[in-house]
């Protein structure tokens, strides 16, 4: 039977356990706190279309109980993984595969990335500092994930699901594996969607695009996708951020295959939403500004374009986390995106 591990019993964490519980599984949830309390005492209940559904799930804090894995995945903020690394090492065997539903640039992003440029096969240091996680987990290990769905934690135990069931799935090197095969088998069974792709790259920064953009402002100035959208200046930053991050992909050889005016559209077409950035703020959560704005910056420095709009905003930001108690500035991180 497969071993599947979700470490992180978040929202997306913990919409992902209830999905695959309803599979041939053997599943564990790692989590802490009231929320792990909840669980073990009461299940996990899900919220999803106005009905509610619980689920009885193993959950444990402690790694070491659970053996080696088949599959897990990491759903704490990208900004914790590096946090995370010695526990994961209790449960990762030869063959384990590791799969980052996060937020931002993915730590194993440059693994096989075949941009031709210096940056290949080497991890960056706004999202993984020294390249601890590469060093400890493997980038060899890693499978692509674009996550969708939105959800929230609505009390300790309780999560509800608003919208979105897609989990795009690749390979780094963009090849069809068996493991990759098999876990979106079980996605799809657990009544998730879970398309494969070769160039899950290109969707990683599509998804990026947004969040480069529109998290940043709607945490700047408290305001929905929608209020954003209705904003004439603050639509304009919007586009500017937007502009910088389509110019340092494309200059790694990323493909935008839809326009600026189609992802905002997209975006302030969704009403009363605010994105998470806005939400860890409200929650009094440490940000992941770094894996979100902060790679972007590293990455334009090294490609020698210029991100004034990206930077501006990003410092706001830190200034704004660091003020609340919920950012923390790093040496390293404050040298490589100046």
């Amino acid at each position: 039977m497969t071993k599947i591990c979700i470490f992180g019993a978040g929202s997306i964490g913990g919409y992902l356990a209830a999905c695959l519980s309803k599979t041939n599984i053997d599943l564990s949830l790692i989590a802490r706190g009231p929320h792990k309390k909840a669980i073990e005492e009461n299940g996990l209940t899900l919220i999803k279309e106005g009905r509610s559904e619980n689920f009885k799930l193993k959950v444990t804090d402690d790694p070491k109980t659970l053996g080696v894995q088949d599959y897990i995945f990491i759903s704490v903020k990208a900004h914790a993984i590096s946090n995370i690394v010695d526990s994961l090492k209790n449960i990762i065997g030869e063959k384990t595969s590791i799969i980052s539903a996060v937020n931002g640039l993915p730590w194993w992003y440059f693994y096989k990335a075949n941009t031709g440029t210096n940056l290949d096969n080497h991890h960056i240091d706004s999202v993984d500092p020294e390249g601890k996680i590469w060093k400890h987990l493997d980038p060899a290990k890693a499978i692509g994930c674009v996550v969708y769905p939105a959800a929230e934690i609505t009390e300790p135990g309780v999560i509800k699901h608003n919208g979105g069931e897609r989990f795009t799935l690749g390979e780094p090197d963009g090849s069809k594996s068996e493991r990759l095969k098999l876990i979106a088998e079980l996605l799809i069974a657990g009544g998730l969607k879970a398309p494969q792709k070769s160039n899950l790259r290109d969707e990683i920064w599509i998804k990026l695009w947004g969040n480069c953009s529109f998290n940043i402002i709607s945490a700047l100035y408290d305001k929905t996708l929608d209020e954003i959208g209705n904003d004439p200046e603050l639509l304009k930053i919007v586009r500017k951020l937007m502009e910088e991050c389509q110019q340092i992909g494309e200059k790694i050889g990323v493909k935008f295959n839809v326009s600026i005016d189609h992802r905002i559209n997209a975006a302030i077409s969704i009403k009363g939403h605010k994105p998470s950035t806005t939400q860890d703020l409200h929650a009094k959560r440490p940000l992941e500004i770094d894996p979100i704005i902060g790679s972007l910056i590293e990455i334009g420095n090294k490609v020698n374009i210029k991100t004034e709009n990206l930077k501006s905003e990003y410092e706001k930001l830190k200034t704004k986390a660091e003020n609340l108690g919920l950012y923390k500035r790093s040496k390293i991180i404050d040298q490589i995106t100046k």
